[in-house]
């Protein structure tokens, strides 16, 4: 049973779309997102939960002309995501077609869409989630090269390579890189698991830090601490003997 996203900016053709889609046996369930910001919210609260958590994603169904974002911008840094859904794109524009199947689309629908073209695209679909090898063990698996976040409602997306440590703040994490900081509703423990590959590591409750962005360590009358660019950073004492035995194998290795 397919666990289905439809994105379209225009709500009667998204309205349309979600019911044939949930009126098809093989689709278990079939959620709607109106621009780029809330699909991609959407997938990193489903890559939160897990493979098998009741968010997750089996496969988008993506409108390429909108607001802001395109369907195909949404695919690119899709396909850069650990376990990235299945995409099929749903269009009244033919001409995107060989750029589609370049991004690996299952299927190109065109609108209007009719319930029969509709039924073939699940069909693939479900042909291709069938013939799609176990999942990967997470630790093993590389993250997506860049985050997603909001400001004023533009979605920007910030390369992780450029976050030099991130602070928690209740369910919330703040990214910290030199041009600023930003707010995304992912917890700190998420990051730490999802981007320990990236070497990130856990230096405080309240902190998490790219080790090669530490710039010195310092101990002074029992308490040790770090300096990333401009910022001190406290280092918890469950910590910090870890922190400096990594330190010292990154300046032998």
């Amino acid at each position: 049973m397919l666990r289905a996203l439809a994105v379209d900016d225009e709500r009667p053709a998204l309205e349309e779309l979600l019911y044939l889609l949930r009126a098809d046996p093989r689709v278990s369930s079939a959620e709607g997102a109106t621009d780029a910001t809330e699909t991609l919210r959407r997938i990193n609260r489903a890559l939160d939960a897990g493979p098998d958590g009741d968010d997750a994603i089996d496969v988008v169904f993506l409108d390429i002309h909108m607001a802001g974002l395109t369907g195909l911008d949404v695919a690119r840094l899709l396909a850069g995501f650990a376990r990235p859904p299945l995409i099929v794109f749903v269009t009244a524009h033919e001409g995107f077609a060989v750029q589609a199947f370049d991004l690996k689309a299952v299927d190109y629908v065109l609108k209007p869409v009719r319930r029969e073209r509709l039924a073939e695209a699940v069909r693939r679909v479900c042909d291709q989630v069938d013939a799609s090898p176990p999942p990967a063990v997470p630790s093993q698996t590389p993250a997506a090269d860049q985050i997603p976040v909001e400001l004023g409602g533009v979605t920007r997306f910030i390369p992780i390579d450029d976050i030099a440590y991130v602070e928690a703040q209740g369910d919330y994490a703040r990214l910290h890189t030199p041009a600023g900081s930003h707010l995304v509703r992912i917890p700190l423990s998420t990051l730490e698991e999802r981007w320990a590959a990236r070497g990130f590591v856990r230096i405080h409750r309240r902190h998490l830090v790219a080790l090669g962005r530490i710039d010195e360590l310092r101990l002074d009358a029992g308490a040790t601490t770090v300096r990333v660019g401009d910022a001190e950073l406290a280092v918890s004492r469950r910590h910090a003997r870890e922190l400096r035995d990594l330190l010292m194998r990154r300046a032998r290795g």
